[in-house]
């Protein structure tokens, strides 16, 4: 199972770092990531395998969330399924 992540926000020193920690701390691997900067806006997508998680979805999604918020970033996390299915439509 995989994961998309986008990040969008003011570009700040960090930002890949700390999402990526939290991915590793909760055992998701990072297969693919995108990012760019422009002007001083910051934009990554990322594409994790939640396959061998430690953690359940949710509470990924909720840590992720909650550091965007600490970091004045918007963090939105989506399930593979939900991705695929939008873009079925």
């Amino acid at each position: 199972m995989r994961a998309v992540i986008a990040v969008i926000g003011k570009d700040t020193v960090g930002i890949l770092a700390k999402v990526s920690a939290i991915c590793a701390d909760a055992g998701a691997n990072i297969m693919d990531v995108t990012q760019t900067i422009m002007q001083d806006l910051f934009a990554m997508t990322m594409l994790i395998d939640i396959t061998n998680c430690s953690e359940n979805y949710s509470d990924l999604a909720d840590k992720l969330t909650k550091a965007g918020e600490e970091m004045a970033l918007q963090i939105h996390v989506m399930h593979e399924d939900i991705f695929n299915a939008m873009h079925r439509i």
